[in-house]
């Protein structure tokens, strides 16, 4: 048996059609993408979830979805708003709970004018904290009931701590922290963060969850991997560490570039 890192995936179902047998055959780690939305979580998912089960059957695998996030900032200084980001966590929490979901990957609320700003202001970072706990509060106790860890991606992160400690401040196995490999190169390219790897091992045991995505350090790409200037041996020495405990997802906006993206870094030793 391989010690190399086993790969998942980011896909819709349109997608899982396709690669339904590269996923099932090494029982790889699988994130949905299609409830994100409004549309979908206000409307009947159910057919959703049922499709999703069927293509599934005889799958062992850790399964996930990214919850929603369009336009929900975790952190909102409106009470009106955060109850709107709280219910749609919530909502998210249902749809793991009816496909058997034991991930939900939720996006930080630190943007690029808090890294300059922050600490412009009495208590500002000790108010962020307050407003998520308030936001997630109820999410969080129905995770913990059902089983789901939410994970924090970085998306405008520069500091690779605060949303670490963000995490630790709930003290919940229902809440963990995610690294998407583009958006830190993006950090650290435009905006003189740190580069991935620091990302990653900043974040140690609390990773649960990589999103692996190539870039060039300006935009947000999701390119497959190879295609940017990420140096790839370096975000795996970060990974190896944690021995599998995290989630290793290929999140593509080119779905045909998962398996590429898969044989390109099983080529080079680093995952399979």
């Amino acid at each position: 048996m391989t010690s190399l890192p086993l790969l998942g995936a980011a896909m819709p179902l349109d997608t899982l059609e396709t690669l339904r047998d590269w996923v099932i055959a090494d029982q790889r780690d699988l994130e949905l993408q299609d409830f994100t939305t409004a549309e979908v979580l206000c409307g009947d998912w159910q057919p959703l979830v049922a499709r999703a089960q069927t293509l599934l059957q005889g799958y062992e695998g850790r399964l996930g979805i990214h919850g929603p996030f369009w336009g929900l900032s975790l952190a909102n200084l409106d009470f009106e708003v955060r109850a709107l980001v709280s219910r749609r966590m919530l909502q998210g929490l249902e749809v793991c709970a009816a496909l058997g979901a034991t991930q939900m990957v939720i996006h930080s609320p630190y943007t690029t004018w808090d890294y300059n700003n922050l600490d412009n202001y009495p208590d500002a970072r000790d108010r962020v904290v307050s407003l998520v706990h308030e936001t997630l509060a109820p999410a969080v106790r129905r995770a913990e009931e059902t089983g789901v860890t939410m994970v924090i991606e970085n998306i405008e992160d520069i500091d690779t701590d605060a949303r670490c400690l963000l995490a630790d401040s709930f003290d919940s196995p229902a809440v963990a922290v995610s690294v998407d490999t583009g958006h830190a190169h993006y950090a650290h390219g435009s905006n003189g963060a740190a580069p991935v790897d620091y990302y990653i091992r900043r974040a140690g045991t609390r990773l649960r969850h990589v999103h692996l995505q190539d870039a060039d350090g300006y935009a947000d790409r999701h390119w497959g991997i190879g295609q940017g200037t990420i140096n790839w041996a370096s975000v795996f020495d970060a990974v190896a560490p944690l021995e599998g405990r995290a989630r290793l997802i290929l999140e593509l906006r080119d779905k045909a570039q998962i398996l590429p993206s898969a044989r390109w870094l099983a080529e080079r030793g680093l995952a399979r």
